[in-house]
């Protein structure tokens, strides 16, 4: 019996499709989202910014192939979107969705977010302005590593879980502690999910590391193509977005600025730096990669599919397969 015939009973929890960048979420979650009767909630931090198209490869409005894509194009690049604020929007979502006897299939990589929505958020402190601007100080004498290392000593949990070059996420860490003199990893442990009922969880993971190395490198070559560098150079141009917002942030957003500031100081090494700043991106991109694959292992019951082992036909039918057993109680 196939999922469809058996789709009237199966159960409304939340579906999760979990994955590293450049895994082949899209043309699966397209697949699960008409099979499922579903729509689909983008977990992804980059996805949400208007203006930030390419570099993220956001699915074009044909891509969605007219299923309903919610948190896209939700917010401008000079705002600073959070995990407490998915939170609150994908909640309301899931609500909305099932009342619509719809199922929601939240789709993404951005693991922090699938993390904070199914285990919950901690009461945290509210962000201290005077003290953010003296690590920001701080940082521009010592390094953002210095302060990695600063967290490193009173929340070693957290410094291993957040990147050196990520300075938001290293500032807030070490701003809840001196608040609270608590570290963060403490205060996240007491929380409730904010889910109605246990998520369904997939997750797209290759065997071979080698294989998705050279599909990121294949996809930011599309992306070059496609004006990836006009996009950042439209971004520059409005007074409102800087280089440290958490949108210009994003990988490879970030090494395009960079580049782009470089050349713009200094003409005559362009061409030279061109191959420079692609080769960082997509290092960065793989190191993204690596990180979001961290995160899949260290999390429960979670289905992974062999992404680079099985084709996209093989990955649907072992997708209805687990879904018709666990859920409906039928096998194949």
């Amino acid at each position: 019996m196939s999922l469809l015939e058996t789709n009237s009973v199966l159960s409304r929890a939340p579906v999760f499709l979990m994955g590293a960048t450049a895994c082949g979420k899209t043309d699966l979650s397209l697949f699960m989202a008409k099979t499922l009767d579903a729509e689909i909630i983008s977990v992804d931090s980059a996805l949400v910014y208007r203006g930030l198209d390419i570099g993220t490869a956001k699915p074009s409005m044909e891509e969605r192939d007219g299923i309903p894509h919610h948190l896209i194009d939700i917010c401008d690049p000079w705002e600073a979107y959070s995990a407490a604020r998915f939170c609150n929007d994908a909640s309301q979502l899931i609500t909305e969705i099932q009342s619509r006897g719809k199922r929601a299939l939240l789709v993404g990589g951005t693991m922090l977010y699938f993390k904070s929505l199914e285990e919950g958020l901690a009461i945290l402190p509210d962000a201290d302005a005077s003290l953010r601007q003296e690590m920001m100080d701080d940082a521009a004498v010592r390094g953002w590593m210095a302060l990695h290392q600063d967290l490193a000593k009173v929340d070693p949990v957290a410094a291993e879980r957040i990147h050196p070059n990520d300075p938001q996420r290293i500032q807030r860490a070490l701003e809840v502690h001196r608040l609270t003199g608590v570290p963060l990893t403490t205060l996240q442990k007491d929380t409730q999910s904010l889910l109605p009922e246990a998520p369904v969880k997939f997750a797209l993971v290759p065997d071979d590391r080698a294989w998705l190395h050279e599909r990121i490198q294949r996809r930011f070559a599309l992306m070059l193509e496609a004006g990836f560098l006009d996009e950042v150079r439209a971004l520059k141009e409005d007074a409102r977005i800087h280089a440290e917002l958490p949108a210009i942030r994003s990988v490879g957003y970030r090494q395009a600025w960079e580049h782009l500031d470089a050349s713009e100081t200094n003409e005559s090494e362009k061409a030279s730096s061109d191959k420079v700043w692609v080769d960082k991106a997509t290092a960065a991109t793989r190191q993204l990669a690596k990180r979001q694959l961290t995160w899949l292992r260290g999390m429960d019951n979670v289905h992974y599919l062999a992404c680079d082992a099985l084709s996209l036909e093989e990955q649907k039918s072992t997708l209805c397969d687990i879904l018709n057993t666990q859920e409906t109680g039928f096998n194949d």
